[in-house]
This record gives C-alpha cells, structure tokens and sequence, in this order.
C-alpha cells in the first residue's frame, strides 16, 4: 500500500470539519494493518486529533444536500485524495501500489 496522506492533510481536514459546526458530518475510520472499522463518530476535534499512520480510509457520512454541499467545499478545499459515495464521501490515507488517486 502507499500513503496519499500525510499528517499536515489530516490536521487541515479536522479543523475544517470541526469548523463547519451544526454542518459537521459523522466519520468512521478502517484501520490499514487489523482491518478494524470504528464505530461512526461526530467528534472531530477530540476523536479525530493525533496520529493516522494507520488510516486505510475514513469514510464521511452526510444526512443533507446542504451538509453534503458544506462537506466538499472543505474537502475540495483541502484537496484530498478520495471519492463521493452514495452517502457521502471517502478520503483515503492509502492505495494500492499503482493505483490511480483522484483528488476531490
């Protein structure tokens, strides 16, 4: 697997999801080596803090096309490597080798 992420990128995306207020979306986040998919969280600014060395992907659930819309502003704005999904988006910490990243 290689890292598209980088500790600076995680930062920026949790202060911005944290600055969104009533607008910040739930998260869940798959461990790279257990394969372990924690729980959904809202809680960006204590939850999501320190380190995502670990981090295959966090996916991001939006309940609102103005959440959804809120959401991607900031992840466009950030510029992270990841996907819409039907309920919201997806960001990735890693690929597989070779594997084309989009960014939103």
């Amino acid at each position: 697997m290689s890292p598209v992420m980088n500790n600076t990128k995680w930062e920026e995306l949790r202060l911005r999801m944290c600055g969104l207020g009533a607008l910040s979306p739930q998260f869940r986040v798959r461990n790279l080596h257990s394969g372990y998919l924690s729980a959904w969280d809202g809680e960006w600014f204590h939850h999501f803090y320190g380190r995502h060395e670990e981090d295959e992907w966090v996916e991001i659930s939006v309940t609102s096309a103005a959440q959804r819309e809120a959401v991607l502003r900031v992840l466009r704005s950030v510029h992270v490597p990841g996907v819409t999904t039907g309920t919201g988006f997806k960001i990735f910490g890693y690929v597989p080798l070779g594997t084309h990243v989009g960014y939103l």
